[in-house]
């Protein structure tokens, strides 16, 4: 065993030991009784042993207390007490811990759920009361199923530069990007890259979505977060405020896809369906709405839209 891995070892039996009786334990039954000490090769070293250890657990926290257990004791002895030492009882009141309990919901991709689900774990192992079944009419959800998103978490997480192809919009042409990654940010329904793009030589965001053969290179921790980044800002200013509404140009199955029917304006009929133009949300939110309706809603136009319907029901098929 290494000479670290001994002393660390050693740290934590006498820790152990301190906590497991009320009364003061002298130098030499500390000696006896704790692992380690014994490799002492005299009184002397064992002395300078354990005064180095002391030193360096109340240097952690630590709140080893001297004392003697009465007035006939000539030695002192050491303790550590419970109450000093160990952390107080978690007190939620029953809105912050279904704050929690949403929270815990809130996150559907495989690289955070598990997070999530051991939080919640440990807070009902610590006796709080945790219903992952408060406020049912809420179901907060931060979709994290893009391809590249585990991979650019993961590197923003080691400190490690990324690489990927990125486009611009959905019928652009892919670029290389080089990037030092510095967080992903989730705004506005859409998960952001914000970091320095070393062949820009400047700040940029990049929309997750338009990311794709993203892999991590070289070593772990050489990228550094500039203190007092905001990344929430960089991407707010960055992605600018939102299309409010998408007109399409949608043939719907006869007498079907009754949502999408309130408020269009009907085109054309015919024994194939009715033609009609309408206004819809931005286009991630009109994409999966029209998905939903199937075969019964066909997008005409405009094409961003049409190919990103066909994006999330071959999604949804694979």
């Amino acid at each position: 065993m290494c000479v670290s891995s001994a002393r660390s070892e050693r740290l934590v039996n006498l820790v152990l030991c301190l906590l497991s009786t009320r009364q003061y334990l002298s130098a030499e039954r500390i000696r006896t009784t704790v692992a380690g000490y014994s490799d002492a090769p005299t009184d002397d070293a064992f002395f300078r042993m354990f005064e180095r250890d002391k030193s360096e657990l109340r240097e952690l926290g630590v709140p080893v207390e001297t004392g003697r257990n009465s007035y006939l004791d000539n030695a002192e002895g050491y303790r550590i007490a419970r109450r000093d030492y160990e952390l107080p009882d978690i007190q939620l009141a029953p809105d912050e811990a279904a704050a929690l309990a949403l929270a815990a919901r809130l996150w559907d991709s495989p690289q955070l759920a598990t997070s999530a689900r051991n939080a919640v774990l440990k807070l009902r192992s610590a006796g709080v009361e945790v219903d992952t079944s408060a406020a049912p009419g809420v179901q907060p959800r931060v979709r994290a199923t893009d391809p590249a998103f585990g991979t650019l978490v993961t590197a923003v997480e080691l400190g490690r530069v990324v690489t990927f192809h990125h486009r611009r919009d959905p019928a652009a042409t892919p670029t290389v990007r080089t990037v030092e990654p510095w967080g992903v940010v989730s705004y506005r329904g859409r998960w952001y890259l914000v970091g320095h793009d070393l062949g820009r030589e400047a700040v940029r965001c990049f929309r997750v979505s338009r990311i794709s053969d993203a892999r991590a290179k070289g070593a772990a921790g050489v990228v550094t977060v500039p203190e007092g980044s905001d990344l929430l800002a960089i991407v707010s200013v960055s992605a600018g405020p939102p299309t409010t509404t998408v007109e399409a140009t949608i043939l719907l199955a006869p007498e079907r896809a009754l949502g999408l029917r309130r408020g269009a304006q009907v085109l054309e009929h015919s024994v194939d369906g009715d033609l009609v133009r309408v206004q819809l949300p931005p286009l991630d939110v009109a994409a999966r709405w029209i998905a939903g309706y199937g075969a019964d809603a066909i997008v005409l136009g405009p094409p961003e839209l049409r190919e990103r319907v066909l994006q999330t029901l071959s999604g949804a098929i694979s």
